[in-house]
């Protein structure tokens, strides 16, 4: 897979890339039906992705954890349970952040995830230089939100994801909605 160049920033919205390069990503699973179903076409296809997971979720399934990295997509940190963050002080915040990456590395043998988005993107500027500090994870955010998870049409999605992208692009998408 293409890496994002450059120095490690707090956050990324995108990133820059040698040539016409988007970052696939999908959050909130994994989801036993739909997450299977999803690694079955991207492999299909040869693409490479990176999984949001929220720890409850990694800890109900953890061969699904281990598959999806095993073939070869990040898994990263989208909290333990899912709350909106900027609500939460740092304590709150450090065990939604440690009980996912537990929960990731509990099924992956150790491997802990490298970055983390913030569900609904809700972070404070102050918890995402905090989150970076104190964890080591830079908060990866998107450049395009087709609404899949209120505007459950394919077309819809698919067209906003192609009308959006653009090299170095971050498209977000759910991997709990078929």
């Amino acid at each position: 897979p293409t890496r994002i160049s450059g120095p490690t920033r707090i956050v990324y919205t995108s990133g820059r890339v040698a040539g016409p390069y988007v970052a696939l990503t999908f959050d909130d699973g994994p989801d036993p039906e739909d997450t299977p179903r999803l690694l079955n076409i991207l492999k299909e296809r040869n693409v490479k992705a990176t999984f949001f997971l929220i720890g409850r979720n990694a800890r109900a399934f953890p061969r699904i954890v281990e598959r999806t990295h095993a073939e070869g997509h990040e898994v990263a940190n989208h909290s333990m349970t899912h709350p909106t963050l900027s609500k939460l002080g740092d304590a709150a915040v450090a065990r939604e952040l440690n009980g996912c990456s537990d929960a990731i590395a509990d099924a992956l043998g150790g491997h802990r995830p490298q970055v983390f988005r913030p569900p609904y993107g809700a972070f404070t500027a102050r918890q995402k230089e905090w989150a970076h500090r104190e964890f080591g994870l830079p908060s990866i955010l998107w450049s395009v939100d087709p609404l899949d998870w209120k505007i459950r049409n394919t077309a819809h999605v698919s067209n906003a994801l192609i009308r959006g992208a653009s090299n170095g692009g971050i498209l977000l998408a759910h991997d709990i909605h078929p």
